[in-house]
C-alpha cells in the first residue's frame, strides 16, 4: 500500500490532492514558498500516532472554515520522509536482531561445549592423584613384572613361572580396561619424536650406532604416560637420542 502510495505521489506530484484536510491558504503558502511544516514527532522526540498527525493537519486546514479541504503536498512529503526513516530503522533493527541471534547461538554452543568438557574432565585431577598415589604404582609394577620376563625365557620356564606371568598379564589387562572404561589410556611413545609437552626426558643418549632411534626421538621409555580423553594427565618418562 505504501509503495503504491509513493509511486502515485511521485508520478502525480500535485500541490492539491482531493482526499482530505487543508485549506487554500495552506496551498497559497506553498505557492509563495512558505509551505507549512508538518512534523511527525513531538518536541520530546516521540512519534505522533496517525490520528494525532491528521488532527494536526485538520487544525492547519481549519483556519479558514469555508474552504474545500485537501491534503497539502508538504504533509505527504512529511509522511514519505518518515516512512523512509522507519524503513531504514527497521532494516537496522533487523540486522541487529539477526546479529544478536547469531551471537546468542554462539554463546549457547560455547556454553554447551564447556559443560560437556566439564563433565569429561571433572575427574582429571582425581585420575592424576590416583595415578600418582596408587594406580600408577600398581600399573608400573605390573608393567615391570611383565617386561622382566622375556618371551624366550617363557619357552623354557617352568609351569609355575608361566602361570605366574599369565596372572600378572591378566591383572594388568583388567586394570587397563578399567582405566579405558573411563577414558584413561596408557601412552607409550617409544620411537616417537620427543615432545616436551607430552614427555619428560629423564636421560639422554648420544646418537650413534648403539642408539635405537634417530636424534630427537625416544629410544627408551622408563615409565609410560597416561591421557584422559586425549588430554595428557601424566607425561611419559623417556630417554632421548641427541646429537653428539
Amino acid at each position: 500500500l505504501w509503495s503504491t502510495f509513493r509511486t502515485v505521489l511521485r508520478l502525480r506530484p500535485p500541490s492539491r490532492i482531493a482526499v482530505s484536510f487543508n485549506s487554500t491558504s495552506a496551498n497559497n503558502a506553498e505557492k509563495n514558498g512558505e509551505a507549512p511544516k508538518f512534523l511527525l514527532k513531538n518536541p520530546d522526540g516521540k512519534r505522533l500516532t496517525g490520528t494525532e498527525f491528521f488532527n494536526m493537519v485538520k487544525e492547519v486546514a481549519s483556519k479558514e472554515g469555508k474552504e474545500d479541504l485537501v491534503i497539502p503536498t508538504a504533509a505527504f512529503e512529511a509522511l514519505l520522509a518518515e516512512y523512509d526513516a522507519l524503513l531504514k530503522e527497521d532494516s537496522e533493527w533487523q540486522d541487529k536482531y539477526k546479529r544478536s541471534l547469531a551471537e546468542t547461538e554462539n554463546v549457547r554452543k560455547r556454553g554447551f561445549k564447556l559443560i560437556e568438557e566439564a563433565k569429561v574432565f571433572a575427574i582429571q585431577g582425581f585420575c592424576k592423584d590416583l595415578l600418582e598415589v596408587y594406580f600408577s604404582k600398581v600399573a608400573d609394577v605390573l608393567d615391570l613384572a611383565v617386561d622382566s620376563v622375556k618371551p624366550e625365557q617363557l619357552k623354557t620356564a617352568e609351569k609355575m613361572l608361566k602361570d605366574l606371568h599369565e596372572g600378572v598379564v591378566m591383572t594388568r589387562t583388567v586394570l587397563l580396561n578399567t582405566f579405558k572404561k573411563h577414558g584413561l589410556v596408557p601412552v607409550n611413545p617409544m620411537g616417537e619424536k620427543f615432545d616436551p609437552n607430552l614427555h619428560e626426558a629423564v636421560f639422554q643418549v648420544p646418537a650413534g650406532p648403539d642408539a635405537k632411534a634417530e636424534p630427537g626421538h625416544i629410544m627408551h621409555v622408563s615409565k609410560i604416560g597416561y591421557s584422559l580423553k586425549e588430554r595428557p594427565v601424566r607425561a611419559a618418562q623417556v630417554g632421548v637420542v641427541v646429537d653428539s
